[in-house]
């Protein structure tokens, strides 16, 4: 399995960052005969050559975690060697993965430097059905948020117990904001509450909108665990969304709360049964 974590100066942020990156490498013979004294016989799929692209997921980690923890408390890498799949998850602090109001570009950069570096630099498929998001937690949020915003980039989006952050149904979110006003982070990020309803991160809004023009929204998959302090506000945006006629598969996990033993088991379960996924790479031919 092939993992690094990039560090990079970021344009769009004026500051250096961090990615954590994932290649399905053992998938892969990388010669026609490949010479090897194999200890554990793996059957690899593929021949590597030239040019191959991967689908790629995007990974949007919680709120207090970076760009490392998901790979550490889970099995991520595993389950997308296995479905010959890249990941790519971004460092973006608590920034909720917007633009804040205190002056950080987090979502242009998640939206426009930072898939242009993936499919120039490294090998991810450009193409919108190769490309899906998923979030936990605060992640989870931030998923609704991108598909909502760019609906023509993704092929699917995950939801895993997202809670706080933009929230599909508007009213809440406008609530959230005045009953959060406390965490610091959180009114710093979005700015006052009362500019937030129709506003550029009222998420509500903007798939309402996109419905009235005929924009479709990608298939959504929910879980949250049955013990969760945030499943109510889960359970929300899944209704806001049905609401809106978007497809969604939604799901509660009994015994399970706010947990990696959750993030774990649906992460397998979103790379496994729910995500659109080929399980080989992409011939520069086709």
């Amino acid at each position: 399995m092939a993992t690094m974590r990039y560090s990079f100066f970021s344009q769009v942020l004026n500051m250096s960052t961090c990615v954590t990156i994932t290649y399905p490498d053992l998938q892969f013979d990388y010669t026609e005969s490949p010479v090897l004294e194999r200890i554990i016989t793996r059957e690899r799929r593929q021949i590597l050559k030239p040019g191959m692209k991967f689908q790629t997921l995007y990974v949007l980690h919680g709120g207090s975690d970076d760009d490392t923890l998901i790979h550490r408390f889970t099995n991520l890498e595993r389950y997308a060697v296995e479905s010959c799949l890249m990941t790519v998850t971004p460092q973006v602090n608590d920034s909720f993965f917007i633009d804040t109001a205190y002056g950080f570009r987090y979502y242009t950069y998640l939206t426009e430097e930072l898939p242009r570096i993936m499919q120039s630099l490294f090998a991810s498929s450009s193409r919108p059905c190769d490309n899906f998001v998923l979030g936990m937690a605060m992640g989870g949020n931030a998923a609704l948020m991108l598909a909502a915003k760019h609906p023509e980039r993704y092929g699917a989006v995950v939801d895993l117990s997202g809670g706080i952050g933009c929230s599909m149904d508007s009213g809440y979110f406008g609530q959230m904001l005045n009953d959060l006003s406390h965490i610091r982070r959180l009114s710093s990020a979005f700015g006052p509450p009362e500019t937030a309803l129709g506003g550029e991160w009222d998420i509500g809004r903007i798939a309402r909108e996109n419905r009235e023009k005929g924009i479709l929204f990608p298939p959504v998959y929910m879980a949250v665990g049955e013990n969760d302090f945030i499943r109510d506000v889960v359970r929300r945006d899944r209704d806001a969304l049905m609401a809106l006629d978007i497809p969604v598969h939604y799901e509660e996990a009994p015994g399970l709360a706010h947990e990696w033993t959750f993030w774990d088991a649906y992460v397998k379960k979103a790379l496994t049964e729910w995500l659109p996924l080929r399980h080989a790479a992409i011939d520069p031919e086709e």
